[in-house]
Parts: C-alpha cells; structure tokens; sequence
C-alpha cells in the first residue's frame, strides 16, 4: 500500500499532494468562492418534492442526494457561463449577474446540448 494519501473518485486517483498545490496556487478571491461552494446545497425536501412532480412517485433520500449534487453542478455550469458571457460583452466583472445573463447562458446550453426537439416549443426559463 502506498504512503502517500489521495483521493479516488472512481478511477481518477488525485494525490493529495497535487490538491494541496491547487490549493497553494489559488488567490484568497478563489479560496472563498470554493468554500461558499463546498457549504452550498439544495434543500432536499425541495429537490424530493419537484422530483415526485416530475416523475409522479416517491424517490428515495440516496436519489434525492444524487439528484441535488447533479443539480448544484448544473447550476455552477450556468452561473460559470453567464460570468463568462458578461466579461465578453465587456460588462464590469464586479457586480450581480443579471437574468439576462443567466437566459443567455442557459439558450447556450440548451444549443450546445440540444438533441433535436419534435416540437418547437420551449418553456422561458427566468
């Protein structure tokens, strides 16, 4: 067995070395918008109770965890694309996103990530 410590998430092996000069590298700006991350979730019931409207039944609290960790993911893609999407327009980086940011990052993914619709219809998001 090795000596070094890492971290496995599922066939990605990290040394702990590795994480903790990421760490090192990070500005103080970087640190505190990981830590916000690291603390942030999605209310679970609230997560359970839109899962049962969506697929009309119970799921169950491993489900819910799941659901609510791929739903703070998707969110961070969104929010990270609309920052990316105001710095291009030349909008000042300080300041709140507006919906309009998030809309457009949003239409953008669903582009990039589109499949082909037999239908037109789109829902308006904000």
């Amino acid at each position: 067995m090795s000596s070094i410590s890492t971290v496995s998430l599922d066939n990605l092996v990290i040394p702990m070395a590795e994480i903790k000069e990421m760490w090192d590298q990070m500005t103080d700006n970087q640190r505190q918008r990981y830590d916000v991350y690291r603390r942030t979730a999605l209310n679970k019931g609230s997560v359970k109770k839109l899962a049962y409207h969506i697929l009309n039944q119970q799921i169950s609290s491993t489900l819910t965890f799941v659901l609510a960790g791929f739903s703070k993911v998707f969110v961070g893609e969104i929010v990270e694309r609309a920052v990316q999407l105001k710095v291009e327009r030349g909008e000042a980086e300080e300041g709140p996103l507006k919906p309009e940011h998030l809309r457009e990052a949003y239409r953008l993914y669903k582009k990039e990530t589109q499949t082909g619709s037999s239908s037109g219809f789109t829902k308006r998001l904000f």
